[in-house]
Order: C-alpha cells, then sequence, then structure tokens
C-alpha cells in the first residue's frame, strides 16, 4: 500500500517541470496574469498557459477572473517552504549518489 496519496503524487508531478517552479517563483511577490507571467519568464503565452494548467490542476496555484484577464496565485504559501526543503535536501542527495558512484 503506498503512502504518498494521489493528491500528493500530483501535486509533486507538477513541479517536475523546469519552468512551473519558476512560474511559482514569479507569483511570490502577488498574484499575476498570463501576460506578466510572460514577461516575467521571457518566454511564450502558450508554453505559460500550459504550464499554468498543470499547475492549477494539481492545486498549486488558484485563479480567479476579472474582467477579461485571469490572475493566478500560489494555492498556500506553505508551497514556498516545501520548495526550499527540497532546495536544501537536492544538493546533498546529489553529493550521496556521487560518492556512492566514485567508491565503485
Amino acid at each position: 500500500m503506498s503512502m504518498v496519496s494521489p493528491e500528493l503524487d500530483e501535486f509533486l508531478k507538477a513541479l517536475t517541470s523546469p519552468l512551473r517552479p519558476k512560474i511559482i517563483e514569479a507569483l511570490k511577490d502577488g498574484e499575476k496574469n498570463v501576460c506578466e507571467l510572460v514577461e516575467a519568464l521571457e518566454t511564450c503565452q502558450s508554453t505559460v498557459s500550459c504550464h499554468l494548467g498543470v499547475l492549477r490542476t494539481s492545486g498549486v496555484v488558484v485563479d480567479r477572473k476579472e474582467g477579461t484577464s485571469v490572475y493566478y496565485r500560489v494555492s498556500d504559501e506553505k508551497v514556498y517552504a516545501l520548495i526550499s526543503t527540497l532546495d536544501e535536501i537536492l544538493p546533498g542527495q546529489c553529493e550521496e549518489v556521487r560518492r556512492t558512484l566514485e567508491a565503485l
């Protein structure tokens, strides 16, 4: 039996693209619409929209409509703490793998 719920699995999968954590970081100072994210990330609108869809479906971001614009924000500030923790853990994991490979 898996200890990871389907919701957590979906949430973690949403963080696997290199652009999605950048979107989350761009939202750190407040909500933004797609045009603002396109400008901040220097990428095309269709790419940002596609990744926002994945982040929204997984619950990482939420949106609200204002007139013809849709604004996105991170659903819970704890997402930033999670990403920060992963940033702290991963370099150590990479170092451990490197040492193991050198020992072979």
